[in-house]
């Protein structure tokens, strides 16, 4: 019986980053079997129901479906810092799955010891400290959604206790960290962070939801941004300007422009079109390459000429043109993929942010 409930758990959860479907029976020699486990997916616990139903076995159901019940209606949260590390485990010292920007939309899945298990816009699933993370109804989600928000346009920077150059500051902040805007004043927006903090944050610094969500894609742009990373350290789980890894890269440079990329290099690789990248002259700016042997192990954004940039020990170029001196013959043997993620908007894995239900209203 376990066996064709794993089948259930394979068919609706193929990646288990993205989803919860944990089922185990127990006892299974005794009668009623005892169903334990945990859920983000009702549908999942209903076909194991209905699986056991349908074998005329008694059951107790002792599974928890997320959102779990004590949290109320505060099952969404917005990232209060600059940038918060979402973990596999709930303590400091857990491996780190990812991270999320101030101001992001998260589902809130359960609380534990002061920390929330939290799905990111990529569905990513992970644990954060309560310390980053404000909890939010669905109502006053609503209301932030129809806010005037902003967002930070510089690879790094600082918020301010005052409007002028020299006050101390309030946090720091990363590019496409989110925030509401109040007042603007000498030059200034004065901003409200998620958790309620207020300050100061150049206005030539930001751009407006609006703009950031509805101008035109450009390539180059997202290529810039990656080149501004130049030296950023790498960074296992890292998806900011202070460090990165690889996916985290493609990731970063993507959402400058509005585009939600899948978390992972692994993930990355099913999304998009896949253009033959056996010789470099079929591919564009803006491609991803992708690594590795069996699986997918590391991916990198393509600047044209041959170029590529990625993160590895560091961020930093190189060419597949074995006539160029920054060619890399270790990666280039193991070039397996490639990926076109611009005709691909708003399919599986590659969404807009102005169509993510997450950050606005959408009116079908």
């Amino acid at each position: 019986m376990n066996a064709e409930i794993q089948l259930i758990q394979k068919q609706l959860v193929p990646d288990k980053r993205v989803a919860i479907l944990n089922v185990l029976l127990k006892d299974t020699l005794k009668r009623p079997i005892t169903v334990k486990g945990e859920t983000n997916l009702p549908e999942g616990k209903k076909q194991v129901a209905q699986l056991l139903a349908a074998k005329g076995i008694q059951f107790v159901d002792s599974i928890r479906v997320f959102p779990e019940a004590s949290l109320g209606d505060k099952v969404w949260g917005l990232v209060t810092l600059s940038v918060v590390n979402m973990r596999f485990e709930p303590r400091e010292a857990a491996e780190m799955a990812t991270q999320v920007l101030m101001g992001m939309p998260v589902k809130i899945l359960e609380e534990k010891n002061g920390w929330y298990r939290i799905q990111s816009p990529d569905q990513y699933i992970g644990w954060a400290d309560d310390a980053g993370i404000t909890l939010k109804t669905e109502a006053e989600m609503k209301e932030w959604k129809q806010s005037k928000r902003f967002v930070f346009n510089e690879t790094v920077g600082y918020a301010l206790s005052a409007p002028k150059k020299n006050a101390s500051h309030v946090s720091d902040l990363v590019l496409d960290d989110l925030f509401e805007s109040i007042s603007e004043t000498k030059g200034f927006l004065q901003v409200r962070f998620p958790d309620g903090r207020t300050a100061f944050v150049k206005k030539n610094d930001c751009l407006s939801f609006q703009e950031w969500t509805s101008r035109t894609i450009d390539v180059q742009s997202i290529i810039s941004v990656a080149k501004q990373l130049n030296g950023v350290p790498y960074l296992w789980g890292g998806t900011s300007c202070k460090a990165t890894d690889c996916s985290g890269l493609t990731k970063t440079s993507y959402y400058s422009q509005g585009i939600i990329l899948a978390r992972d290099a692994s993930q990355q690789v099913r999304y998009g079109q896949h253009p033959d990248f056996t010789d470099f002259r079929n591919l564009v700016s803006g491609d991803l390459l992708f690594f590795g042997g069996k699986r997918v192990t590391h991916v990198a954004l393509y600047m044209g000429n041959g170029l590529y940039i990625h993160s590895s020990g560091f961020v930093h170029v190189n060419s597949l043109d074995p006539a160029d001196q920054l060619y890399n013959d270790k990666l280039h043997k193991i070039l397996i993929g490639s990926s076109r993620v611009l005709p691909s908007l708003d399919t599986d894995g590659i969404i807009q942010v102005k169509n993510h239900p997450w950050y606005s209203i959408i009116h079908q």
